[in-house]
């Protein structure tokens, strides 16, 4: 995949002043949020935050209790429905300090509110590759779009994405140091996310009856990124997205929003829910490499970001993937006769490829993996 070439970023771009949105970050009209009514100016920030078409949806909350083994078996349970109706569920008593909730979320709110522009661009991402570690501003331009000679829709939103494990891949000095402790909270914070992933994937596993290794070790040991997300106020917000539908390429993901929160997840797939924030809570997403351990068991979620017009959102997402060289396979335990193998098996590094060739486009990387039944 290409990148295109650089342009203002978006928080620049919305504090220009401009009242409509370039035509690059217009949606097509079956991609837009959909409201209940039609978006009108307001200088009311609280009549501004239009309502959307559906309601604040029950996203399952478990309460992990602290991963006493005096409520494992009904948290494993919780987890288990929640895997196969949603994909997705929050996690309260998880075991994260809410204190590293919070500060990492200052320190991002801190590096793009108040870190000047040309600081931030100090650490700007490396327009000639893929996936490269820093600040940046869009999704990437597929190879086949530009062949196809069609127009590349952008997503309204600046990043700042650290390479934080194996420890090979984590150097500190390719991050702000605006604030002061910003390198010492996202360090803390990585070691956390690692710890919380590892954990739920074993109770994952075991809510279908395998070993509590079975999905870690198909997995391998983690690659982790951690993306600081920043979406500012956009003046059409019903003609934009803040990122554009997918599902993570990976294993398992855990992300944190801030009180704004415009998150929303494909539900039985036809329904946008959107994700109320919740300051204490993760939200755990499962991602494709998942689904196809689990042989279709448990889906990978599919979700999106909304902007708004009044108020700039924070999220952090960290992602936990397999090194690129792993092969992805259904697991024997859960291929049977009578349950046959549901997709074929893929080397983690071509399925990345094929993503940021074709780009996401929801899940239809993952469906391009399944086996005639």
């Amino acid at each position: 995949m290409e990148v295109a070439g650089e342009r203002m970023r978006i928080q620049a771009l919305a504090q220009s002043g401009l009242t409509q949105v370039p035509a690059q970050y217009i949606q097509p009209p079956e991609n837009r949020p959909v409201y209940n009514s039609p978006p009108t100016k307001t200088t009311s920030s609280s009549s501004d935050d239009h309502s959307f078409s559906d309601t604040y949806a029950d996203i399952p909350v478990i309460d992990l209790f602290g991963f006493d083994p005096n409520h494992i078996g009904p948290v494993r349970r919780s987890i288990g429905r929640a895997c196969r109706e949603w994909g997705a569920f929050h996690v309260r008593n998880h075991g994260v300090p809410v204190t590293l909730l919070d500060d990492i979320r200052r320190v991002g709110l801190t590096f793009f509110n108040d870190c000047p522009i040309p600081e931030k661009l100090q650490y700007a991402c490396d327009s000639s590759s893929a996936a490269t570690e820093g600040y940046g501003s869009r999704m990437l331009v597929s190879s086949e779009q530009q062949q196809n000679d069609t127009v590349q829709v952008l997503d309204w939103r600046d990043y700042f994405d650290h390479h934080t494990l194996p420890l090979s891949r984590r150097n500190p000095s390719r991050w702000p140091q605006f604030p002061s402790d910003y390198r010492e909270v996202v360090t803390k914070y990585s070691n956390e996310m690692n710890v919380l992933a590892q954990k739920l994937l074993a109770l994952i596993s075991e809510s279908l009856g395998l070993r509590s290794s079975c999905i870690e070790e198909a997995v391998g040991d983690f690659y982790q990124n951690i993306t600081i997300s920043y979406y500012p106020p956009c003046p059409q917000p019903e003609l934009t997205l803040g990122l554009q539908a997918h599902s993570d390429m990976g294993a398992i993901t855990l992300l944190i929003q801030d009180d704004v929160g415009v998150l929303q997840v494909l539900k039985d797939g036809d329904k946008w829910i959107t994700v109320h924030p919740l300051s204490d809570a993760i939200l755990v997403l499962l991602a494709d490499q998942t689904e196809i351990i689990t042989n279709g068991k448990y889906k990978s979620c599919e979700h999106r970001a909304i902007t708004n017009s009044s108020q700039p959102r924070l999220s952090v997402v960290t992602f936990h993937d397999p090194a690129k060289t792993v092969k992805i396979s259904p697991a024997s335990e859960l291929v049977s006769e009578s349950s046959p193998a549901k997709f074929r098996g893929v080397v983690y590094g071509d399925y990345v490829s094929s993503w940021y060739t074709k780009g996401p486009e929801g899940k239809r990387n993952l469906d391009a993996l399944l086996l005639d039944s």
